[in-house]
């Protein structure tokens, strides 16, 4: 019998894939590595020539993407839509 695979006898997920049991929370670990990933991004984009100004805006792009989209998937639609019509306001001129 295959103890590993999709033949297990368990009925659970395989004991190879933990990510199956995690709360589906970002842990300290995670923000770690996110933070890390970011700001070796933008060194290494200013070290290639790049202005400052395009690091900034590309790595607080990436950052807003990433706020939203955990504000989304948690089920802060609310917090999104406020978010979302302050930015339509300022757009405006409001």
């Amino acid at each position: 019998m295959n103890e590993f695979g999709p033949l297990a006898r368990s009925g659970g997920p395989s004991r190879l894939c933990a990510c199956a049991a995690s709360t589906g929370r970002l842990g300290p670990t995670h923000a770690l590595i996110l933070l890390i990933a970011l700001q070796a991004l933008g060194s290494g984009l200013f070290l290639a020539g790049t202005s400052l100004s395009t690091v900034f805006a590309l790595v607080g792009g990436l950052g807003a993407i990433g706020a939203g989209t955990l504000t989304l998937a948690r089920g802060g639609r609310r917090l999104a839509a406020v978010v979302v019509e302050a930015a339509v306001r300022s757009g405006t001129g409001k």
